[in-house]
């Protein structure tokens, strides 16, 4: 009688569990639905709290993105994650039947490539840091490039005397050079492996971690009104081309500032 008992508890346990699974799947399901519309009416990479502030009651996020990105993962669009934002993309193996012909890019001078890793890696900056890491001064027209592009971005003011401005990267970085993360830059090892080191490293040479914290960090402070008009202002340094004239025309060489 006990072990009737016992069998007639499981029955009754698993009926209960197929009936609420449907209506969990039912949900989910739902919320997938939400999601993709969401992500094809946007115009740019949505931000993940505007996600799930849409989302049914009890529907964890990460799983509805997880399983929204699996499903789209064969197909002729993508879903991808930049940083805190999904966006719809065309998968990489048929970008080629979308391509047109457009003008050629130009490139960036050597100044601005160099000027964009240290930012990259080294973030939050000022312009004395880059400075310092490079050897030689910049020119302001190397720092407009940058920004116009769109790659680096002003983030606040260093808590040091004359509250210089502090530089990092944007999200259109992490678009153009398709990363998830800035943590996704490639490590000393990695650097290596692509021969991009010749030579003997100093001693104690390591490659920094590389973050871009939304937060400003402890050192920093809020922009003020004024931040964009001083940085428009500031005098170019002495040399006998400034980089803006060039920067984006051809790759050039330093020797006009080394």
């Amino acid at each position: 009688m006990a072990e009737v008992a016992r069998l007639f508890a499981e029955v009754l346990a698993e009926d209960a569990e197929s009936e609420t699974m449907p209506d969990n799947e039912a949900l989910i399901g739902e919320a997938m639905r939400i999601a993709e519309a969401m992500l094809f009416a946007a115009a740019e990479p949505l931000d993940e709290t505007e996600i799930a502030r849409r989302m049914p009651d009890g529907v964890a996020l990460g799983d509805v993105l997880a399983r929204l990105k699996q499903d789209y993962a064969a197909r002729g669009v993508n879903l991808v994650r930049v940083g805190k934002k999904w966006l719809f993309r065309t998968a990489s193996d048929l970008g080629w039947l979308l391509s047109v012909d457009t003008v050629e890019p130009k490139k960036l001078s050597r100044a601005a490539l160099e000027t964009l890793a240290i930012v990259a890696y080294h973030q939050p900056v000022t312009r004395a840091e880059i400075e310092d890491i490079r050897g030689v001064a910049i020119s302001k027209g190397t720092l407009d490039v940058l920004l116009e592009t769109g790659w680096v971005r002003l983030r606040g003011r260093r808590r040091t005397p004359g509250r210089p401005l502090t530089y990092g990267t944007s999200e259109a970085f992490l678009l153009h050079f398709g990363l998830e993360a800035i943590g996704d830059l490639p490590g000393l090892e990695e650097l290596k492996g692509a021969g991009l080191f010749d030579g003997a490293l100093p001693s104690g040479f390591v490659v920094p971690q590389p973050r871009d914290d939304v937060t400003l960090m402890e050192d920093e402070e809020p922009l003020d009104s004024d931040a964009q008009e001083e940085f428009l202002e500031h005098e170019p340094s002495d040399q006998t081309e400034t980089e803006s004239e060039a920067s984006i025309e051809e790759v050039e060489d330093d020797s006009t500032e080394d």
